[in-house]
């Protein structure tokens, strides 16, 4: 049986997900981020060296980062009929399982990044130390985040989910940037809430807030 070590309003919460929708037998460690840097608590780091969630330790294998988790959950779990490998299916689901943290993931944490730093500088000392952060949302951030988010918002015109008719490691993987976005920014369009919306709604992923046994606050 494996066990998920899970972070609070993190990542984990997709896997958490997803072994929901497996039906798998799992254990789960939830952690608690520390209250004056938000960050993971230290004793992550007896888990994996870098002390970040999600992690999965199955007997003596440790698998970290979202992408490989999914990847082994699908192989380990039965769950092959969620990661097509052939033809069109198979290349849509390996880009949407990269694009998630590759390409719209990276823009929103630079962005979050920024506030949290903006909000700890001192008023009268913002306009001089936030003039580099600014300007690359201004020249960069502002543009590719709004990019990214009419890409998936074009791609999702007509469709249930990411890649085919059925759910599968992509939406798993796509669900956790596309709720950070939605509690962040306005240029998440219809199609894309009305996704998110349907993701939350479904029995698994209720079922895995109610395992986790906290808020999941992705805003």
């Amino acid at each position: 049986m494996c066990t998920l070590h899970y972070l609070e309003n993190s990542r984990s919460h997709r896997i958490l997900w997803m072994l929901e929708e497996l039906g798998a037998q799992y254990k789960l460690e939830v952690y608690r981020r520390d209250k004056r840097t938000n960050l993971a608590p230290a004793s992550m780091k007896a888990i994996h060296p870098l002390g970040k969630s999600p992690v999965l330790t199955d007997g003596d294998v440790t698998v970290a980062e979202s992408g490989a988790i999914v990847e082994y959950l699908a192989e380990r779990c039965e769950g092959m009929h969620m990661m097509p490998t052939e033809g069109e299916d198979g290349r849509q689901c390996r880009y949407w399982l990269h694009f998630a943290e590759g390409s719209l993931m990276a823009p929103l944490v630079t962005r979050y990044v920024f506030s949290v730093a903006g909000n700890k500088v001192p008023f009268f000392l913002r306009p001089v130390l936030m003039f580099v952060p600014n300007a690359i949302e201004k020249a960069y951030l502002s543009q590719t985040i709004k990019g990214n988010l009419d890409f998936v918002e074009s791609h999702l015109t007509g469709r249930e989910f990411f890649v085919g008719d059925a759910l599968s490691v992509a939406d798993v993987m796509m669900i956790f940037p596309l709720e950070a976005a939605t509690g962040r920014t306005k240029d998440v369009g219809p199609n894309t809430r009305a996704y998110v919306k349907r993701i939350q709604a479904r029995p698994a992923y209720q079922a895995a807030l109610k395992a986790a046994g906290l808020p999941y606050v992705y805003a």
